[in-house]
């Protein structure tokens, strides 16, 4: 069954106007959205020779933006366990895009840095998702970026503080918590 993308979805007009239809809308959108990044891990499973994970451009990512960082401080960053960002760090220092040293500051800790492949890597990336998102973005004034903006951070901010004891097991249902009924869940 083909769904519509989520740009296309995200821009149409929608006829309903009342607060309700809105935020049903959004959630609507939203879990298309986590849907899609779904996929984008899913595709991870059938990689050829030499191609990186999502999570592993996450991790070089994180370590071009952050600079050097040891196995825990990037495991928790990119929200993985230690020992999974360990075995990552293995492929990607095997693959030539990360090194690991001693830091300059504690001998007694080992960080991961980029290499220059890494970086050349994280660049090439960058730049090919910037000429899509801005595809993406064509058309699209300064106040809906704002706005969008202000969304997203708002629903970052309740996925993240969520309470750990009968929330939602997802943020895909998190966004569809209430949907059918056009409720907001309870906090009990």
């Amino acid at each position: 069954m083909a769904t519509t993308a989520p740009e296309q979805r995200a821009g149409d007009e929608q006829p309903e106007t009342t607060r309700e239809a809105q935020t049903e809308h959004l959630r609507a959108v939203f879990r298309e959205l986590f849907r899609s990044f779904n996929r984008l891990r899913g595709r991870d499973t059938h990689l050829g020779v030499g191609e990186l994970s999502h999570a592993q451009f996450e991790l070089l990512m994180e370590l071009a933006d952050r600079g050097p960082l040891p196995a825990g401080e990037l495991a928790g960053a990119a929200r993985l366990t230690p020992g999974t960002v360990t075995q990552m760090l293995d492929h990607l220092a095997a693959e030539g895009h990360v090194e690991r040293v001693r830091s300059q500051t504690d001998r007694r800790v080992v960080v991961s840095r980029l290499t220059a492949q890494g970086r050349r890597r994280i660049e090439a990336k960058r730049r090919a998702f910037s000429e899509r998102w801005e595809l993406a973005l064509a058309g699209v004034g300064s106040e809906e970026l704002r706005a969008a903006t202000n969304v997203l951070q708002r629903v970052c901010a309740m996925l993240e503080d969520a309470p750990p004891t009968g929330a939602p097991e997802s943020p895909e249902i998190a966004a569809g918590a209430g949907a059918k009924r056009g409720s907001r869940p309870s906090k009990g």
